[in-house]
């Protein structure tokens, strides 16, 4: 090991476990987690574009209840997430760990803020009138983003998690496999929230629209 060389395992320890398939055990651990829950969403997408069309009584529809500039303000801060959360890997990957902890609060505090602004909306709903139980529609789209602002709020507790154990100097740069891995998981989670806003909000707005001419 090259003298200053912080990347390298410290002796007597070993944070990289490699499986048969040369992966190290946690990142075969959280990509086979991601493929479960790609199952998950997958089911429940399926089942809101089942129900979407089945409003009932109500007249509530997509194109009537949804703020879409209010979602894609809320969808931007959750996405730029992502990208603190890249720099985050960056700087302990680097050995910044000054860096580390304030990227990975910033990415924190934005999947709050969009958490935040998802329990904004549904209160929002309910105050119209679309409830859980109000039709098939309604319900197949709390459980898809109700489940969805599960995972968000799963991730900000890893995130936060990290930065404590970084304030106590228990997440040293060796370990820095760990925030990628977590890192993974916040990332599918944005990709999910994509797939879900333009098929919950963005596809029957633009269908909805009034053709010009």
């Amino acid at each position: 090991m090259a003298a200053g060389d912080m990347s390298a395992p410290l002796p007597g320890t070993d944070y990289e476990h490699a499986t048969s398939l040369g992966i190290a055990n946690d990142k075969l651990g959280i990509w086979s987690f991601i493929g479960s829950e790609c199952l998950f969403f997958g089911a429940l997408i399926s089942t809101y574009l089942l129900y979407v069309g089945r409003t009932g009584d109500s007249a509530l529809t997509p194109a009537t209840i949804f703020d879409i500039p209010f979602t894609s303000a809320s969808t931007f801060i959750l996405l730029m997430s992502s990208l603190g959360m890249v720099l985050a890997l960056a700087a302990i990957q680097a050995g910044e760990m000054r860096k580390f902890r304030t990227w990975i609060m910033a990415t924190a505090l934005m999947g709050a803020t969009f958490l935040a602004g998802q329990f904004y909306e549904f209160t929002v709903f309910v105050a119209e009138g679309f409830t859980l139980a109000t039709s098939p529609f309604s319900s197949s789209f709390f459980v898809l983003t109700g489940f969805h602002g599960f995972h968000v709020a799963l991730g900000i507790l890893m995130l936060l998690s990290m930065w404590a154990a970084s304030m106590m100097g228990r997440l040293p740069q060796q370990l820095h496999t760990t925030v990628e891995n977590i890192g993974l998981y916040w990332h599918f989670v944005d990709i999910v929230w994509i797939i879900i806003f333009t098929v919950v909000y963005l596809i029957p707005a633009a269908t909805a629209a009034p053709v010009a001419g």
